[in-house]
């Protein structure tokens, strides 16, 4: 089994500042399944279903043809604008999201030039899934600890937009079974919103540090055929093994948990807050249950956000704090989970 495993451990990098941008427009679920009446009535599916196996009672979207650069970008505005630095002094910028303006060139340099950034300033993407976001983390503070740069912005911007009309429309297909139409469910809890972080050293922060601190990573790809997703002509298509990944999913994470639990000393009891990827319910309690974690940890944003890609952690993650809820002096832990399937766990402590 191609199992692999990754551990580190950041002794001088913050989370400086945590912003997110969301799109004005709500798209229920129940507006989403009277859409799909005529679907629901040919196969005897019961309305309802849809909020009531997921917990998703809305999602926001973006217009289809709103691009993932200018998603990434409004959340990079709203964070610099926060942010005690300059744009001027960031050496690093990611597009971390699984949404792409296009193969060529990176997203990042749209990002880049939205932001007016300086000449300076490196670009790259980098994509993994659900997983984007908490890479670039890992990525820009490996570099910021190793004392190559001392600034990062990490941004991501998904659009579930295209994902969730194709699939709507595919779904009208009669031939389609109870049992075939199963690959597409999963494109229904997609939603749309962009999140952004600045990094940094540790001692340029006099106060109010989020500090990161253990890392865990576990990777099984024997699983990378359950959850893909492809361009179709213009449009986005993705089909789900749901029930399968799930399972995968979970047991990765339970790897990732054993080696973040060994690395950095933590055990359930440790985290004051959990922040998961949001996927849903069922995937919440079955992954709590699996790690032997209280469910009162959790803060969950799904039920209004659905499943927004590599931005649901961490924009659950600055949702907690602007709510107030994950306060300083307090410990969380992300964990995450991409197809792939990889499960990246890190803490993260707030000092005061």
């Amino acid at each position: 089994m191609p199992l692999s495993f990754e551990r580190m451990q950041f002794q001088r990098v913050a989370i400086e500042t945590i912003d997110y941008v969301l799109p004005d427009s709500v798209l229920s679920s129940e507006a989403l399944e009277t859409e799909l009446a005529s679907v629901y009535e040919r196969l005897g599916l019961p309305f309802g279903r849809l909020e009531l196996m997921t917990g998703i009672r809305e999602r926001r979207l973006w217009a289809s043809d709103f691009k993932a650069s200018e998603a990434s970008a409004l959340a990079g505005e709203a964070v610099l604008q926060k942010s005690r630095f300059d744009r001027s002094d960031i050496d690093l910028l990611i597009h971390s999201a699984v949404c792409r303006d296009r193969l060529e060139p990176a997203t990042a340099s749209y990002v880049h030039r939205a932001l007016a950034m300086k000449h300076r300033t490196q670009i790259f993407d980098l994509s993994n899934a659900c997983l984007g976001f908490l890479n670039a983390m890992t990525v820009a503070a490996s570099m910021i600890e190793s004392g190559q740069i001392e600034r990062a912005l990490i941004c991501s911007g998904e659009n579930g937009a295209p994902l969730v009309e194709h699939t709507i429309k595919v779904l009208q297909d009669p031939s389609l079974t109870r049992k075939t139409i199963k690959p597409y469910f999963a494109n229904l809890t997609i939603g749309a919103g962009s999140v952004a972080a600045v990094l940094c050293r540790k001692d340029l922060v006099s106060e109010g540090a989020l500090c990161l601190g253990s890392v865990s990573v576990a990777t099984d790809t024997t699983h990378n055929h359950l959850c893909e997703g492809d361009s179709s002509g213009s449009e986005l298509e993705m089909q789900t093994d749901s029930e399968a990944l799930l399972e995968a999913g979970i047991s990765v994470a339970k790897q990732a948990w054993a080696s973040f639990t060994k690395e950095s000393g933590w055990n359930a009891e440790t985290p004051n807050h959990v922040f998961t990827h949001q996927v849903g319910k069922a995937h919440t309690r079955a992954l709590f249950e699996a790690l032997g974690l209280d469910l009162k940890k959790d803060y969950s944003t799904f039920e209004f956000l659905g499943n927004v890609g590599s931005v649901s952690c961490p924009i659950t993650l600055a949702h907690a704090m602007q709510a107030g809820v994950f306060k300083p002096s307090e410990c969380a832990a992300l964990l995450g989970i991409g197809s792939g399937l990889s499960s990246l766990m890190l803490s993260v402590e707030w000092e005061e």
